[in-house]
């Protein structure tokens, strides 16, 4: 049985690489926002901590692996956000509503630090849509919006391209609300919901 010394040391350890890894991730954030995915280097990324080279190396190979990463991170805070919406939205058009507003607004808090010092690679820091975690998410959306149109009473539609033009709406407005000044979320949700609205009363042939 491991000793309280060996317990303290091995949680102080954990803490550490913890903290290591946030470090890498935050400085390649800032990095790829202001110099843009391509330009960017392993050792741009270094040079942002305060870490040695080969500590970095402990955590990843190559900046490939930070960006992933940190799509990765991103998604999963954003799945925690899908989950209130979820929780709270009662009808379909309010689902709409709240779930373009959620993404909206988690793309441009997530950007707000690289807004203000005007990055101009702003689109490359998202959620992406080519991770597994992003696979479950529209997996999870599918699901939700099966859901609330059953319940809703709405009319029947086809749920997978209704889940990809709602899922491609929000990417493509989010990078061309990211490149705007002022960035507002607000005015991107009323105008994607409105789309997307519309053309299901159209498709369904009756209100929504």
């Amino acid at each position: 049985m491991p000793s309280a010394t060996d317990t303290l040391a091995s949680g102080k350890r954990a803490k550490s690489k913890a903290a290591n890894r946030r470090a890498i991730l935050e400085a390649g954030r800032r990095v790829f926002a202001r110099t843009g995915f391509e330009a960017t280097t392993v050792r741009d990324i270094i040079r942002e901590t305060e870490l040695a080279a080969g500590t970095f190396y402990n955590y990843f190979k190559s900046k490939e692996e930070v960006f992933q990463a940190i799509a990765e991170d991103s998604t999963y805070r954003f799945r925690t956000r899908l989950s209130d919406v979820r929780a709270r939205a009662t009808t379909f058009e309010d689902y709409i509503h709240q779930a373009f507003h959620a993404y909206f607004s988690f793309i441009a808090a997530e950007n707000a630090e690289a807004i203000k010092g005007g990055a101009p690679h702003l689109a490359l820091i998202g959620v992406r849509v080519d991770t597994p975690e992003m696979l479950a998410v529209a997996a999870e959306i599918r699901s939700d919006l099966d859901h609330v149109l059953s319940a809703d009473g709405a009319p029947v539609i086809d749920i997978d391209y209704l889940t990809a033009a709602a899922i491609g709406i929000a990417r493509e407005m989010g990078d061309q609300m990211l490149q705007r000044r002022p960035v507002n979320a607000d005015v991107a949700t009323k105008f994607a919901a409105a789309l997307l609205l519309a053309g299901v009363r159209e498709i369904a042939g009756k209100p929504v």
